[in-house]
């Protein structure tokens, strides 16, 4: 069970320092989110049963560009545990969490997005739990998502092993650090992907929770789920993602990790482009873009995607291929070959 619980306004202070014992930083990117935008998620993570608050650590991280979270904004509320602020030194949200990332002390760390909170007054008890259980490099938890329905009452979403977002996700700092993994500054929209991904295929001590304890609230003036064609205008941004997760996987030598996202992406975008918003003319323009971005992606990669085996392609096809028919792609109307021969003779 899980719990969306509200506490009282006014929360005893305690003079709380991190540093050495510190298990957990919970980092938190924050732009021009006022405090009534961060509260609900501090006072979720004060209301955390049978946790040692002298253990954690929140800090939080102002864009470059953003609005300074001063404790002047914070309004003279105090919590059970430290938090510290830092700031970024160039703007986007990925330059924030590096630079939570590099005021750290924890053993571990967790990204949390400014205007979510913990559904779970359990979940920090889940994770520690873990950390004294062998602990683990990255865990993925399955985490609700809070929408609405076509009639705007609200409806509460349970995702399960994901990459796609950074909810629910906690990581051994000393594992990121020795293996140089950062969120890519380039990248501000679909920059989730890269940085998970790269997390969960680097190590071979990866977890997975079932229980949810991360809830990603729902906000009137959120972009990604008001914008009917949020992904029609965004898709390129995702190529940027996958490419530059190419990119680093080439560079450590991961190869067969390169081939299997190339595939993926491919499969991918060849899928979408047979759902219905992506064949109605009215899209016509993201379309033309999108194809016109993949071609310069396509015939960089080229080489990577022709050395993988055609019953791995098989294999990847159909895990993207079943995915996309639940989101409504209709019946391809030409084979990926000849698409990809169609793409491969666009200007890039």
């Amino acid at each position: 069970m899980w719990y969306y619980i509200l506490i009282r306004n006014v929360i005893p202070h305690f003079n709380i320092k991190g540093g050495i014992g510190m298990k957990l930083s919970i980092l938190i990117p924050h732009y021009d989110e006022g405090f009534e935008i961060i509260k609900p998620l501090l006072d979720s993570i004060a209301i955390q049963q049978n946790i040692d608050f002298s253990t954690l650590e929140v800090i939080i991280a102002d864009d470059a560009k953003g609005r300074p979270l001063s404790k002047t904004i914070m309004n003279g509320y105090h919590y059970p545990f430290a938090i510290r602020y830092t700031q970024a030194e160039i703007p986007g949200v990925s330059a924030a969490r590096n630079a939570a990332l590099d005021a750290a002390q924890g053993d571990y760390v967790m990204f949390c997005d400014a205007d979510d909170m913990f559904c779970n007054v359990c979940g920090l008890w889940i994770l520690y739990r873990e950390f004294d259980n062998g602990g683990f490099d990255s865990l993925v938890s399955s985490f609700i998502e809070e929408s609405r329905k076509s009639d705007k009452s609200v409806d509460y979403i349970t995702h399960q092993t994901d990459s796609t977002f950074v909810h629910g996700k906690v990581h051994r700092r000393q594992y990121l650090l020795d293996n140089k993994i950062r969120w890519n500054n380039n990248l501000t929209i679909h920059e989730d992907s890269f940085f998970n991904i790269l997390c969960q295929n680097l190590s071979k001590n990866v977890k997975f929770c079932p229980t949810p304890f991360y809830l990603w609230k729902w906000r009137d003036n959120s972009v990604c789920r008001h914008d009917p064609k949020y992904i029609l205008k965004t898709y390129n941004n995702m190529i940027d993602s996958n490419d530059a997760l190419i990119d680093e996987f080439i560079k450590r030598g991961v190869m067969d990790k390169a081939i299997v996202f190339v595939a993926t992406l491919i499969f991918d975008a060849y899928y979408m482009m047979n759902k219905p918003e992506w064949i109605n003319q009215e899209n016509k323009e993201y379309r033309d873009k999108t194809e016109k971005r993949f071609s310069t992606y396509y015939k960089k990669r080229k080489e990577l995607w022709d050395s993988l085996t055609p019953q791995d392609k098989v294999i990847i096809s159909n895990q993207i291929r079943g995915r996309v028919v639940m989101e409504g792609m209709m019946m391809e109307a030409i084979t990926i070959d000849a698409w990809l021969k169609h793409i491969e003779e666009m200007e890039g």
